[in-house]
């Protein structure tokens, strides 16, 4: 039981990331600041964090945006895309059609389990191609 945050942020302009469910149980997926309070689950119950969770609502500062019907289960492929003006969830290569817009700053990819699941997460070599002009996560380089 916990959550993880990605150690590179969401700097291109299109990001494309995935993850499967291996077990079920609670889990999330979704965008975080580096104020996210990683050892408070589940995620989307404040102001630092959009999440899918596993009950299927797509949540942010103890807001349901989104409570779309697609049911997700055990083997099932969740993808983000963000391009700093809407983060979009996709199960199984299809989009979920609820974008989350408003979200500022630096943000970083987050996860979270509890109750048995398993999660794969998946930054390269992915099960589901990513839309056009989306790619994996680039690491921001510094030249000297």
């Amino acid at each position: 039981t916990g959550a993880g945050m990605a150690n590179a942020p969401l700097v291109q302009n299109k990001s494309y990331f995935e993850m499967k469910v291996q077990t079920s149980g609670t889990w999330g997926i979704g965008l975080a600041t580096t104020s996210c309070a990683l050892d408070k689950i589940p995620l989307g119950l404040d102001n630092t964090n959009w999440v899918l969770q596993s009950d299927g609502k797509i949540c942010h500062n103890r807001e349901v945006l989104y409570q779309p019907s697609q049911k997700i289960e055990e083997g099932d492929i969740i993808s983000c895309t963000y391009d700093h003006v809407e983060l979009n969830f996709f199960v199984n290569g299809k989009s979920l059609q609820c974008p989350v817009c408003g979200i500022r700053g630096q943000v970083f990819p987050v996860f979270y389990t509890g109750d048995g699941a398993i999660l794969d997460i998946i930054f390269k070599d992915f099960i589901y191609p990513p839309p056009d002009s989306f790619d994996q996560i680039m690491f921001e380089q510094i030249i000297l």
